[in-house]
């Protein structure tokens, strides 16, 4: 089982999402690790980020990378199905906290669900930019309704914490509509004057993708 001290990601295999993943982690000042078995993409990326040369299907080469020490892990092997499977099932064994793994189909997807992987990414539909918001920053869950227009749930950054949207006025300050606010219970409240943001209650915010994304960043 992972510690509960573990932080940082653990990002495995180094393809288009992998790199993007990892770069835009690091780039967010995010501790990640990467693990790659081709020699060649480890030369490529080692000057940007920490990467080690290991084969994740193995789980004693895991092991040996310090996987428990890592807080969630993000599978992104290419299209070999089998390698993911197998390094999902082993980040299961291994107790890893958070399993995010990239999938080829519906199918796939449905397979890294039964074993364990917690979210499910398809990269048509998300870059590893945007994941790595997910992952790092303070996102939940992410929907693009139209066109540079998005709504997410997410953890409330320090600043908002117990204070009132009246006091807060974020919408003047970064561009963004609060349009509820989930306590932990699960009860949903509407954004208005009065609400109240708790440092454990889930705020769901709308706006400008880039603007909403830079908002999710924020300590």
């Amino acid at each position: 089982m992972a510690s509960n001290s573990a932080s940082g990601v653990l990002v495995i295999g180094l393809g288009r999402f992998g790199s993007a993943l990892a770069n835009s982690l690091d780039s967010m000042d995010q501790e990640v690790l990467a693990i790659e078995r081709d020699p060649v993409l480890v030369e490529r990326y080692s000057k940007y980020f920490p990467v080690v040369e290991a084969d994740a299907s193995d789980p004693l080469s895991l092991e040996q990378a310090g996987v428990k020490e890592f807080a969630a892990a993000v599978v992104s092997v290419g299209t070999s199905l089998e390698a993911s499977v197998l390094i999902t099932g082993n980040l299961h064994d291994a107790g890893m906290q958070e399993i995010w793994a990239k999938a080829i189909s519906d199918e796939h997807a449905k397979i890294l669900k039964r074993i364990g992987a917690h979210h499910v990414v398809l990269p048509e539909s998300e870059s590893g930019y945007r994941v790595a918001h997910q992952v790092g920053g303070r996102m939940l869950d992410y929907i693009e309704i139209d066109a540079g227009f998005s709504i997410v749930k997410m953890r409330p950054p320090r600043e908002t914490h117990n204070f009132s949207l009246a006091d807060l006025q974020l919408r003047d300050k970064y561009g963004i509509q609060v349009i509820g606010v989930m306590s932990p219970e699960g009860e949903f409240e509407y954004g208005h004057k009065s609400t109240i943001i708790h440092p454990d209650d889930v705020m769901v915010i709308g706006g400008d993708e880039d603007l909403v994304m830079r908002f999710a960043n924020r300590p």
